[in-house]
């Protein structure tokens, strides 16, 4: 069983996967950033200051002058400004990966297309004639 789990453990396949997944930790961090600490700024300038995450809503009817005091208070609160925080931040995060991916993409070389075959094979005789021949050179048979 030892020996089953080792080679399940060190199969490329897994170590190919943790360390996708170490990287991608990173990435993350590093697209977190540029979100929060590049793109937000601006964006919160924009916007007059705005600080969405003060927008809350007590459920049991009482009035606090900020989400920190309700929380410390103990109130049910439906925190919709941390909701619309979150989402701003999604639709950033991906917008920048949109970007990242896109001149990603425009530095990969060119696929090279195939070039065109130059032959064809004849219906009847199955020999191989010039692309450009309307009659086959072997069985002297019409080709379309």
């Amino acid at each position: 069983m030892l020996k089953e789990f080792k080679e399940f453990a060190l199969k490329g396949n897994m170590i190919d996967m943790g360390v996708g997944i170490i990287i991608g930790t990173a990435f993350g961090k590093i697209v977190a950033s540029f979100v929060s600490d590049i793109l937000m700024p601006p964006l919160g300038l924009l916007l007059g200051r705005v600080d969405f995450a003060s927008l809350f809503v007590v459920l049991d009817g009482r009035k606090f002058a900020s989400l920190v005091e309700a929380k410390k208070a103990g109130a049910p609160t439906l925190n919709y400004g941390l909701f619309i925080n979150q989402t701003v931040d999604f639709v950033l995060v991906a917008f920048a990966l949109f970007l990242l991916l896109k001149q990603i993409n425009r530095l990969k070389r060119p696929v090279i297309a195939e070039a065109a075959p130059a032959t064809k094979e004849c219906s009847f005789c199955y020999s191989a004639v010039p692309v450009k021949a309307t009659r086959c050179p072997h069985c002297t048979s019409q080709l379309s």
